[in-house]
């Protein structure tokens, strides 16, 4: 695949596409809204100070990659880098950040060459730091407050802390900020010693999903490598953009948190964007919605504490109302403390009772195997809560609900299911599920006693039964289960064409949108794709990522490969897929599909993120915009909101049928 020539288009904040493969004239090029275009025009000499600074640096860093901290200083260059790369400096006082960070980049690189050492590491008050990410292999930043008087000596707790949205808040200024204030609560808690606060970047600004929503977790993974965390006390909290994440976050993963605190922010997609019914997508993306609205997974609160907040005269109070109506449907009610007075913003007395909820939890803290768990989902991407976990359901994208009640010392359980064929129940560190017995729906489902320990049980629908034993794997199953922007929330790899595809229309369309996917994924979620040549996949790759495939068998090797064991089929001049027909110079397969050669890994077929810079006004709105599988027309060009004309869109079955 051709690079990028038109270097300085990016640097005026276009999203390039330069000169296209067997056809005249380029496709228009999409504005990119977020980080805004409009940065200001370093001059010329201190820009290429700053470059040749910082690609030495860039070096530097890759000869101590191997070393524990290493991306303690390569988050801090990449901080510049992309700065560099994406104009993305907003006024004259930002120009010396710059520098800032690469002389601690150096200071913190000249401790790990010389000394192996990490001073920064028992540092107290606020530190900066980073990881590197397993999803895109990228760097990327995160700040802590760690009170001078807190023992870590012992287990602590921990509150994450999610930031609100700040379109020009890229890691440059995010670094900064973190260096520079307590954020938490509107500062208002900067003098407290009872925890760590870790503040994610959470991927600049795409409303804690996506990787932003990994990010959460691989800063928390971070963090617990260096200090002591611990793992029951983990409170998740955040306000506006930041409170939409700790709904959302808080609701999928309920079991990680030992309380959910979230202030403002919105919760679902229809009610806060005000649609009615004549401004409705299609029928899937509607569909889609469901993958991160929260009054879908609203009886997943019942699992744990949790607490709302909202200004009084703040519109966005409109998030905890309409989750108090959610839980109340669930038989709970919400606590919801409201800052008389208050707009979008915090007032100290809410805080101190926020706060004392907070020290009240991290003293109870976290539950790891309750009596009773309630669970409900429309999708396998968030299967359970800790000891039960879905593993099948009937049918995707309707609720499956689940109720558990657990006599652990007794070993029987009693299990009201909806919608879900298969599930597996964990007995935990020093369980045992040897001889359990089950009732599920009032059928008795028994285990004979194997006469040693069972540390987890799977049970699966057969016909009208319930038996021992796995499901099948062939269908859609945890983390295996679609839709196409799924594949990006793991490791992944992209493979781009080898060669020139040979329809003209279709190597117009490829070319184009492997360009913006590249730049789109560098620009929002501050990374650089990961992009492998066919002939130079390993069995690394394989194993352990998601295969990202552009092109066609004869352009693309590794699609030629796994061809035969695809939903789409290609002759000369035309590809079957689901029935039909189709022309190859004027329609495009995009589908997400387990991988032939690893089913428990997917293979993405000429596609990038689904949402698009259109989307990006409102982070309500950064939803997948498309299914498991589309057919694109090629008689409209990509734009904005899609990547062209949207033929035919829908969802495979929970057979990949």
């Amino acid at each position: 695949m051709r690079i990028c020539a038109a270097f300085s288009l990016l640097l005026c904040g276009w999203l390039f596409s330069a000169p296209v493969w067997g056809q005249d004239g380029e496709i228009a090029p999409i504005p990119r809204r977020i980080p805004p275009t409009n940065g200001i025009k370093l001059p010329a000499e201190t820009r290429a100070a700053l470059r040749e600074r910082t690609d030495r640096l860039k070096d530097r860093v890759w000869e101590i990659d191997f070393k524990e901290h290493a991306a303690d200083v390569g988050m801090l260059v990449k901080a510049v880098d992309f700065a560099l790369r994406h104009n993305e400096f907003y006024s004259e006082k930002e120009i010396p950040l710059a520098s800032e960070m690469l002389d601690l980049a150096e200071e913190r690189h000249r401790e790990l060459d010389e000394n192996d050492a990490a001073s920064w590491v028992k540092k107290r008050g606020l530190v900066i730091r980073g990881y590197r990410s397993e999803i895109d292999d990228s760097y990327q930043p995160y700040g802590l407050e760690i009170p001078e008087g807190l023992d870590l000596t012992r287990p602590v707790p921990l509150l994450v802390w999610l930031h609100g949205r700040g379109d020009k808040i890229t890691d440059l200024h995010f670094l900064n900020r973190c260096r520079s204030k307590s954020q938490a609560f509107g500062g208002f808690v900067a003098e407290q010693q009872d925890a760590i606060i870790l503040h994610p970047f959470g991927r600049h600004c795409v409303g804690w999903k996506h990787a932003g929503e990994r990010d959460v977790f691989e800063a928390i993974a971070a963090v617990r490598e260096d200090y002591p965390i611990d793992p029951d006390r983990i409170a998740l909290a955040g306000f506006s953009m930041g409170g939409a994440g700790a709904w959302h976050i808080g609701a999928h993963y309920r079991d990680q948190f030992c309380a959910v605190h979230a202030g403002a922010g919105f919760a679902e997609t229809k009610e806060y964007n005000k649609l009615t019914p004549e401004k409705y997508p299609a029928d899937y993306v509607q569909t889609l919605w469901q993958l991160y609205d929260v009054p879908n997974y609203a009886a997943n609160f019942l699992n744990g504490p949790l607490l709302a907040y909202s200004g009084a005269e703040d519109k966005q109070k409109q998030a905890a109302d309409l989750m108090a109506r959610e839980l109340a449907k669930a038989g709970h009610e919400l606590r919801h403390v409201i800052g008389e007075g208050m707009g979008h913003k915090y007032n100290e007395e809410s805080v101190e009772k926020i706060w004392a909820w907070l020290q009240e939890s991290w003293k109870k803290g976290r539950l790891r195997h309750p009596e009773t768990i309630r669970w409900e989902t429309p999708t396998l991407r968030y299967p359970g809560f800790g000891g039960f976990q879905i593993l099948g359901l009937e049918e995707h994208w309707k609720k499956a609900s689940a109720g558990v009640k657990w006599d652990r010392e007794s070993g029987k359980a009693e299990l009201d299911l909806s919608n879900i064929s298969a599930f597996e129940l964990r007995a935990g560190e020093g369980g045992n599920l040897s001889g359990i017995q089950l009732a599920i729906n009032g059928t008795q489902v028994v285990s004979d006693n194997p006469g040693f320990p069972v540390e987890a049980v799977q049970v699966r629908r057969k016909g009208e039964n319930w038996v021992w034993g796995e499901p099948d794997k062939t269908g859609k199953r945890p983390g295996v289960q679609g839709p196409v922007d799924d594949a990006f929330l793991s490791p992944f790899v992209v493979v781009p064409p080898a060669q020139q595809p040979v329809h003209p229309q279709f190597a117009r369309w490829v070319d184009f949108e492997f360009d913006h996917f590249r730049d789109r994924w560098a620009a929002l979620l501050r990374g650089d794709l990961p992009v492998t040549e066919a002939g130079d996949l390993n069995s690394e790759d394989i194993s352990e990522k998601n295969l990202i495939l552009w092109g066609d068998p004869e352009s693309n090797p590794m699609i030629a490969e796994i061809a035969d064991r695809l939903p789409v089929k290609w002759t000369e001049e035309s590809f079957s897929f689901r029935g039909k027909e189709w022309n190859r110079n004027k329609h495009v397969p995009v589908f997400v599909f387990p991988n032939p050669l690893n089913p428990d890994r997917y293979v993405v077929l000429n596609s990038g993120l689904t949402f698009r810079e259109g989307h990006d006004s409102t982070n309500s709105q950064q939803n997948p915009k498309l299914p498991d599988w589309a057919v694109i027309g090629l008689d409209q060009d990509p734009d904005e909101k899609t990547p062209g004309r949207i033929v035919e869109a829908g969802f495979f079955d929970e057979k990949w049928q």
